[in-house]
């Protein structure tokens, strides 16, 4: 995905952040804090991994269906996102 290089240093500062919180659930386990400080922790996770899909949803659409000019690629776009949607919502 060449249109994903531009974004490359922000969306792996974002997988950084979210490895090092599941490693931070890692840690609390093994220390067998409070759970609700776990939970917590899940909670972040879950937020961090919301907000990476959203912007990776949004740059997938834009790429990939809105700025296609052929109907062939921009059918491959939908079918791809709506894809990616239904496994998402589960």
């Amino acid at each position: 995905m060449s249109h994903l290089t531009k974004d490359k240093p922000k969306l792996l500062a974002r997988v950084r952040r979210l490895k090092g919180q599941i490693e931070a659930i890692e840690r609390a386990i093994e220390a067998e804090k409070d759970c609700g400080a776990i939970l917590q922790l899940v909670a972040s996770v879950r937020g961090a991994t919301a907000g990476l899909t959203q912007e990776l949803i949004e740059d997938h659409l834009r790429h990939h269906v809105i700025l296609v000019e052929d109907e062939t690629g921009r059918e491959q776009g939908g079918a791809e996102l709506a894809s990616v949607l239904r496994t998402y919502l589960k």
